[in-house]
């Protein structure tokens, strides 16, 4: 059991593999996995992945101020671009089916120190693999490493949530769409 709160999900090959924000992060950094098996097709689940630019999808009483995280797909969302809100983050690259990566925006970076994330996504028989990987600036003040291991334990607790939440969503979408679940209601599976 992993009492670092850095791994919930994720096999050893996952965690040795690389990611695309693993060079968004200056010098020494640490990294924590979170990982799911999604029933769907990963362009459906990357199409929720994508709704992260509107709505955490965890504890919406916590980190959404009361608002419910949108249950079903917004056709209108905007495809993904450098820069756009992404949770805390800001889109830093993307993939459509494969990655969305952010970087923590310099406001932030200041007082957290340089943090980053990629949301990614692997064809596996019968769905997909849904990979997390938070790569963040290890060291520093002993009061910031403090604040980096509660925030770990915080991340893990929200971020399971989170995938819990997109998972079952997909996985509905899937059930519900059996011919044309790649493309979800609402939207076509072509890449952008």
């Amino acid at each position: 059991m992993d009492l670092s709160g850095t791994v919930w999900g994720a096999t050893r090959p996952e965690r040795a593999a690389p990611y695309p924000c693993d060079a968004l992060v200056a010098g020494p950094a640490e990294a924590w996995f979170r990982a799911v098996d999604v029933a769907a097709p990963p362009g459906l689940a990357f199409r929720w992945v994508r709704q992260l630019t509107i709505a955490p999808y965890s504890y919406d009483w916590i980190d959404f101020r009361g608002q419910r995280s949108p249950r079903t797909l917004v056709p209108e969302l905007p495809e993904p671009a450098p820069g756009q809100p992404f949770l805390v983050f800001e889109i830093a690259g993307f993939e459509t089916g494969t990655h969305l990566t952010g970087v923590l925006p310099a406001r932030l970076a200041e007082r957290h120190g340089q943090m980053a994330v990629s949301y990614t996504l692997s064809p596996r028989e019968g769905g997909c693999r849904l990979v997390v990987k938070v790569v963040t600036e290890a060291g520093g003040p002993l009061p910031r490493r403090l604040r980096r291991r509660l925030l770990a334990w915080g991340d893990l607790v929200m971020m399971r949530k989170q995938l819990l939440t997109l998972k079952k969503l997909a996985e509905r979408d899937a059930r519900r769409q059996p011919g044309s679940a790649d493309a979800g209601p609402g939207g076509d599976s072509s890449p952008s």
